[in-house]
């Protein structure tokens, strides 16, 4: 069977059930590319640092608290239909499990009791936050994490655009 990509319209069921297929079929060929396993290597620390100036400013408390205390959240249902599954992928090359279903029907797809599932997420996912959250955190610190998500999406956009040309070429 050549490969074939997904739409980018398809349910996140069959985007996740793409990812997994091409993750069992090509995984050999993905991480013996030696671009593709220096940018998952450099991807892995840059995600890294953004998720630990995260927790260092106290955004991730501020977000879990309003996702389990206040009812709200940015997570929200829906927001994993912006998930490619070239992205999808890139997270089973990182050795993330997808999930097979949702565990909570108010929240995003990817969504888990301790946060975000996934290690690559999509661009709005690392960029977005909210006006509460830049009310009280000050302006310096956000402008540091800031940085280091600049490096952390630029990282994976080589990386996305690499893997596609990768499969691309299996034809």
């Amino acid at each position: 069977m050549a490969y074939m990509e997904i739409s980018a319209g398809s349910r996140i069921q069959e985007k996740i059930e793409w990812a997994d297929t091409c993750f069992n079929k090509y995984k050999k060929i993905l991480l013996e590319d030696k671009k593709s396993s220096q940018l998952l290597d450099d991807f892995e620390k840059a995600s890294s640092e953004s998720f630990k100036e995260m927790h260092e400013i106290g955004l991730v408390n501020q977000c879990r608290q309003c996702e389990e205390e206040e009812g709200g959240g940015c997570c929200g249902a829906g927001i994993e239909n912006r998930y490619s599954g070239t992205l999808l992928l890139i997270n089973r090359l990182m050795g993330v499990k997808l999930p097979s279903d949702r565990p909570d029907s108010k929240s995003c797809f990817f969504l888990g009791p301790k946060g975000c599932t996934l290690r690559a997420r999509h661009v709005i996912c690392i960029n977005y936050i909210c006006k509460k959250i830049t009310d009280n955190i000050p302006e310096k610190n956000i402008n540091h994490l800031r940085n280091k998500e600049g490096l952390e999406i630029e990282i994976l956009f080589i990386l996305n655009e690499r893997i596609k040309t990768i499969l691309r070429n299996l034809k």
